[in-house]
């Protein structure tokens, strides 16, 4: 199962966010929950650079299938609408596929 942390504030702004695990749906190089998963997480690690000048803090192990992202006080609202896209579409692939697969959470900080 991937496992997914969000982090924001009591105000909803975003600091970060941590996916470990791989989801097990089907054989390595095949399991289409994981692919959707991590080309999510990916792409919004570099959009976040690339578009909203936000330069993470990241950790990423491939073997565990870890990207850990975190951020301070430098969020803008191109920031927030990735971010926002980003848990839009982890909530999908999670309704979907279910969570035996994907397990999102929001943690405040």
């Amino acid at each position: 199962m991937t496992h997914i942390s969000v982090y924001r504030t009591r105000e909803g702004k975003y600091r970060g966010i941590t996916c470990i695990g791989h989801a097990e749906y089907g054989d390595s190089g095949e399991d289409i929950v994981c692919a959707a998963i991590s080309a999510l997480v990916i792409n919004a690690a570099n959009s976040l650079e690339a578009l909203a000048a936000i330069k993470p803090v990241t950790v990423a192990n491939q073997e565990e299938g870890l990207l850990d992202l975190r951020w301070k006080d430098d969020t803008n609202e191109k920031m927030q609408l990735l971010m926002d896209s980003l848990v839009l579409g982890l909530t999908g692939i999670m309704n979907q596929y279910g969570k035996t697969y994907i397990d999102l959470t929001f943690e405040e900080v």
